[in-house]
Parts: C-alpha cells; sequence; structure tokens
C-alpha cells in the first residue's frame, strides 16, 4: 500500500475585516489517543539555601500555552513535522520579548481506515480495509444524517491534552478540521460559559474543568470551515468573541474560500490574512510574523493581567 500526498493542499477570502490582504503576486492507542508532543525552550529556578524556590527574575520568560490541533488525516506528530519550521520561528522571534511557547500537540483520538484518507491508493485492489494507518481524526461525520460521531471523544482528548500541559492553556491553533475543532473548543471555554445541550454537558464541562474554567485568550485557524450539524449552532450563538485570527490561502481548494468566511463571520472582529497558497499552513516569514504578533498581543495582555493581580494582593482571598 501507499499513501497519498498528505492532504494536497491547494482559496482567497472576502473577509468580514481583513487584516491585510497581500496580493497573490508575493511570494496510538486504541480508543484514546491521549497521546502527544509537546515542546517548549526551558529553564529551572535553582532553590535558595533554605530550600524556598528563589524568586523569578524580573527577565523571566513568560510562557504562553499554545494548543495545537492537526487536521483531518493527520496526527500530532506529523504536525509538528509540518510546522517544525513555523515553531522555530516563533520562539526565535519572541525570545527578545521574554516571551516562551509552549505547544502542545494532541493526536485525535479517531484512527482512519484507508478509505477513509482522500486519494488514498491500494496497491493490491483485493487487499482489504484493515491496515492501521498512522491517519487520525477529531471527528467522523455521518453522511446520511450530518451529524458528527465521537466529537465526544475529540473534546475528551482536547482535554486530557490540556490536563497534561498543566491546564491554564493560553490559546489554540488549529489546521483545516483542526481549525474548526479550535473555534468549537474556543466556544465551549469562553466565558460567561454558554448554555450547553444536556447531551453534550458531561463533556464540555470536563474540558472547562481541565483549563481550570478559564477561557482561552486567542484563537488562530487555518483553512477551517463552521460546524454544520444544528445540534451545534449553540457554539456559534452568540458570536465567539475571543480574539481570532483566521488565515486563508488564495488558491484552496480543499476548503473553499466562502468556507473559511463562514467560519471568520462566527466571530466577533476576526483578523483575517489571506495568503497566496494552498491547503496547508504557511511558515514564510512574511506569512508568520501576523501570527506571532497575534501571540505577542495575547501575552503582553496576560502579562499585564498578572502584573495587576501581584500588586493588588489585598483583593485576593
Amino acid at each position: 500500500m501507499r499513501l497519498p500526498l498528505h492532504l494536497r493542499l491547494n482559496s482567497r477570502l472576502a473577509s468580514p475585516k481583513s487584516f491585510f490582504l497581500i496580493p497573490a503576486a508575493a511570494r496510538p492507542p486504541p480508543k484514546f489517543r491521549h497521546a502527544f508532543t509537546r515542546t517548549m525552550s526551558s529553564s529551572t529556578t535553582a532553590p535558595t539555601p533554605n530550600g524556598t524556590a528563589a524568586k523569578k527574575p524580573a527577565n523571566a520568560k513568560k510562557e504562553i500555552k499554545i494548543l495545537m490541533l492537526h487536521g483531518f488525516t493527520q496526527s500530532g506528530n506529523l504536525f509538528r513535522f509540518k510546522t517544525r519550521a513555523l515553531e522555530k520561528l516563533m520562539a526565535k522571534s519572541l525570545a527578545p520579548f521574554s516571551i516562551l511557547p509552549v505547544l502542545t500537540y494532541p493526536t485525535g483520538p479517531n484512527r482512519l481506515s484507508p478509505r477513509d484518507v482522500p486519494g488514498y491508493e491500494q496497491e493490491n485492489a483485493e487487499a482489504d480495509d484493515s491496515a492501521e494507518l498512522d491517519a487520525w481524526s477529531w471527528w467522523r461525520k455521518d453522511d446520511p444524517t450530518g451529524s458528527y460521531r465521537h466529537l465526544d471523544l475529540g473534546v475528551r482528548a482536547a482535554a486530557a491534552a490540556i490536563r497534561e500541559a498543566g491546564g491554564d492553556v493560553d490559546g489554540v491553533l488549529g489546521f483545516s478540521q483542526g481549525g474548526a475543532f479550535a473555534a468549537l473548543l474556543t466556544a465551549m471555554l469562553e466565558l460567561p460559559h454558554r448554555e450547553v445541550p444536556e447531551d453534550f454537558r458531561p463533556w464540555v464541562e470536563e474540558l472547562r474543568e481541565a483549563n481550570g474554567g478559564k477561557p482561552f485568550r486567542f484563537a488562530v485557524v487555518y483553512s477551517g470551515f463552521p460546524a454544520t450539524p444544528e445540534e451545534l449552532k449553540w457554539a456559534y450563538e452568540p458570536k465567539i468573541r475571543t480574539p481570532s485570527l483566521h488565515m486563508i490561502g488564495s488558491l484552496d481548494t480543499v476548503v473553499e474560500e466562502s468556507r473559511s468566511q463562514g467560519l471568520a463571520e462566527r466571530f466577533e472582529d476576526p483578523m483575517v490574512v489571506v495568503h497566496p497558497g494552498g491547503h496547508y499552513v504557511p511558515i514564510a516569514k512574511q506569512w508568520a510574523m501576523p501570527l506571532i504578533g497575534f501571540i505577542k498581543k495575547a501575552a503582553d495582555q496576560k502579562a499585564e493581567e498578572s502584573a495587576a493581580e501581584e500588586k493588588a494582593p489585598e483583593n485576593k482571598v
């Protein structure tokens, strides 16, 4: 058997509110797969002679935790491989501001079979469909009904990854199905909490508890699309207020421009960037800088809030 090129990647957006537009001429285990890749640069604080932890220096790096969600047929490890250059550029660009990105790459819990993978070809036409591929999803769409099967498993896998990361995750970045999933998770965590249908409540509560009841500070979506099932309309009504950045390829033929625009319109005041590429996460510097600036803004806001809390100890119980 041989796999296709992984998600052939090649759409343009008339955005609800464009950040800027660049001309095109510019250059697991079974059931639950909780395993994930977590990357960060870190330093430890040596204890003082009396055994207490030393106070962090004023220039200590400020962590910003980001949940990285892969696309349909990918895995956490594969998504990290594809975005490794972006990860390095992020770390390098944010280091002068003493910001340390901590990236967590979970893998979706739903293993896909060969017939689920677009473009998959079998060398032996009579071979069965039992081959195990390293191809995963956050949910499976039921074609007759349009519902998302096993979405609960996807949310619980995300909750497990957040717990493994120590909770208090600051933001989420997702690609394609992972981008659609990122928007749903953002809506589920947003404060004040939305009313959730009873059937969804147990696993939405699990997600909220995993992040300590805190919302994401930001959401980044590459080639995303809105969830279509009627039972998920509550996630977009009212609109999601969390700051969002939407990156869309002007040549994307996998997720049409109108679908990505539709997701951006589910957010209040979305920031939209159109790049002259297809269905992939652009890693060139000119396309990474809007992302880096967006993350820096969130990190600065977090630092300001932390400083304000430290200056007002009387407000703490």
